[in-house]
């Protein structure tokens, strides 16, 4: 799956009629104070990085002039965030926010179909929503060959509790949300939150979007924007991740060969099956060895597919031996 930072997820519900707040990206501090005089005072500065809870990193900060704008985005700039550096800010036009909700497109993996989540209370993880307030959220399946009828996205918020101009707003949004959702390929759309107004505006005021990577070939608008296997990873990719992505990429009609770095380790790691090599991983582990990568054959891939990640494990600085293991399995279709 491929990640897609904040300014690009929101552009995109921008173009499909979703509300999102007036802003603008910057690379420095001056470029921030530039952009917060252009959407005008208070503002809300958010480090643009690939990764979910900025607001309990103290990447999510709030300025009421340009010099609190400076000093905030120059606080920002060149630090990380969940091992990402910051690189850029979004500068946004603060909400006048009455409360918060909670909406989000995914895919439900037992049941193998589109989940719509929405939520009375938003803000927060929605794991600490279904803890906290269970009652709160409602899960609706949508079956892909028929869509989201209008009825549905209007019953979801009336549920909840939404009345009149905002259960109008609100259902608008998740249908085209929905649409979104299956348009770009995505395995999930989030807005959390999706602000209310106090002058009744139901607005995008942050956005989360991943998309399934194999489907890139087919999404030239978003060519660009995230980079294949991005979310697999809780850092950026290193040089040597980048170029087995690229690997792995060529002849994708047929297998994967997947690649992950470890810090330090002298025993390159290629297996084969997703549970298969963790089990493997384990059991390396388990005996005193130091694996310096994980990485994961499976779907039958190519021999060159195969030879180009033999040759990328094995590349890896400090590697001095090759721990090579696979499974017994039926690739017959």
């Amino acid at each position: 799956m491929a990640r897609i930072l904040e300014h690009n997820s929101k552009a995109l519900l921008k173009k499909h009629g979703v509300p999102v707040p007036e802003g603008a990206v910057a690379p420095t501090a001056a470029e921030a104070v530039a952009a917060a005089e252009k959407v005008g005072f208070p503002v809300v500065v958010k480090a643009l990085v690939p990764a979910g809870k900025r607001g309990k990193a103290g990447a999510i900060r709030f300025a009421e002039n340009a010099a609190e704008v400076a000093s905030v985005a120059s606080a920002m700039l060149g630090t990380t965030v969940s091992h990402y550096p910051v690189e850029q800010v979004l500068v946004e036009r603060k909400l006048d926010i009455a409360r918060e909700i909670y909406l989000s497109v995914t895919i439900d993996r037992v049941k193998r179909m589109p989940a719509i989540i929405a939520g009375s209370v938003g803000g927060m993880d929605v794991e600490e929503m279904a803890e906290r307030h269970r009652e709160a959220l409602s899960f609706t399946h949508v079956d892909p060959m028929v869509g989201l009828p209008g009825f549905l996205a209007v019953g979801i918020w009336s549920e909840l509790g939404l009345k009149e101009n905002l259960l109008r707003q609100a259902a608008a949004i998740t249908s085209r949300l929905y649409q979104l959702f299956t348009k770009y390929d995505a395995t999930i759309f989030e807005l959390n939150p999706l602000a209310i107004t106090r002058d009744g505006q139901v607005v995008a005021a942050a956005a989360v979007l991943s998309i399934d990577e194999g489907s890139l070939y087919r999404q030239p608008e978003l060519q660009g924007m995230c980079q294949a296997g991005s979310e697999r990873a809780w850092r950026p990719l290193t040089a040597l991740e980048r170029h087995l992505v690229a690997v792995n990429e060529q002849e994708a009609y047929r297998g994967t060969a997947r690649y992950t770095e470890l810090d330090g380790g002298d025993i390159g790691f290629m297996c084969g099956g997703g549970g298969a090599s963790l089990l493997l991983m384990d059991a390396l582990i388990k005996a005193g060895g130091r694996p310096a990568n994980y990485s994961e054959v499976g779907g039958n891939p190519t021999e060159s597919k195969v030879y180009g990640l033999c040759k990328g494990v094995l590349a890896k600085p400090g590697v001095q031996g090759l721990f090579l293991a696979h499974n017994i399995t039926s690739n017959t279709q």
